[in-house]
């Protein structure tokens, strides 16, 4: 999720609510103690050099149990951020204090934010000489001329 659909639907609710992957509820006094800019330049194992913007939203909470994020406040936070930061409208990644800091992608479902696990993933498997998945085919629902040399099936 981007900057600008993150504040869309920021822009309909009455109360937020952030879902961590195992469907539990961040709790509802969590504070927004960061919004971040974050620039990663690198190389990746190919050798091709690559640069990804996002933003950072650290969630936090604490023992003011009475505390409560409303979601025109965090428009609000979110808007000095865009102009201090030069922010672009790119994707928002959340960090949470899960056994470390977690971070995850952001989707939005029924009312609620929701914590998407990230993978590592390698970004020049041509390179590395990572085989391609092979395509399986439901064998039984095959006619008999569907299977020929050089067709990919077997």
């Amino acid at each position: 999720m981007n900057l600008e659909e993150f504040k869309s639907q920021l822009s309909t609710l009455e109360k937020i609510y952030f879902q961590l992957p195992s469907g539990a509820l961040v709790s509802s006094h969590f504070h927004v103690t960061e919004v971040a800019k974050v620039e990663k330049e690198f190389v990746d194992c190919g050798g091709e050099f690559r640069k990804e913007e996002k933003i950072s939203l650290q969630l936090w909470e604490a023992d003011d149990y009475d505390h409560r994020l409303h979601p025109e406040k965090l428009v609000a936070i979110l808007n000095t951020a865009e102009s201090a930061l030069s922010l672009k409208n790119v994707d928002i990644e959340v960090e949470y204090q899960g056994n470390t800091i977690e971070t995850y992608d952001l989707n939005f479902s029924k009312g609620e934010f929701l914590l998407v696990s990230k993978k590592t993933d390698c970004l020049a498997k041509d390179q590395c000489g990572i085989p391609e998945k092979k395509l399986k085919v439901e064998l039984s629902g095959m006619t008999n001329n569907a299977c020929t040399p050089n067709s990919g099936c077997c």
